[in-house]
């Protein structure tokens, strides 16, 4: 029988001993553990990066768009492409028809 693996993040004190993120769903008993270094990307220049950014935009009063502003402009968007197709394909078949007469009055 598999015994039951528990993932569980925490942090390695100075000392070696860990601290766990959360109390693991194991019952009491010798363990396998496995430490891993996990990369800390709030403190990557990316990261920092974005932070300041974000800052400057608060400063400055931006406000960014709600999830439904963003919805209703993708929407629009789909929208407006679904039109843009339709007027293609109304254009592609009145060719279509003309290319149709064409070979029709060469024939004659």
């Amino acid at each position: 029988m598999a015994a039951p693996v528990v993932e569980i993040q925490g942090t390695l004190q100075s000392d070696g001993t860990l601290i766990l993120d959360e109390k693991p769903a194991l019952p009491p008993g010798r363990v396998c553990v496995r430490v891993q270094h996990l990369v800390d990307y709030t403190q990557t220049d990316i990261w920092q990066l974005l932070e300041r950014i974000h800052a400057e935009q608060r400063a400055r009063g931006f406000i960014p768009r709600s999830k439904e502003e963003i919805d209703a402009e993708i929407a629009a968007s789909r929208q407006e492409d679904e039109e843009r197709m339709l007027e293609i394909e109304r254009i592609h078949e009145e060719c279509e028809k003309a290319r149709q007469q064409n070979l029709k009055a060469e024939d004659s």
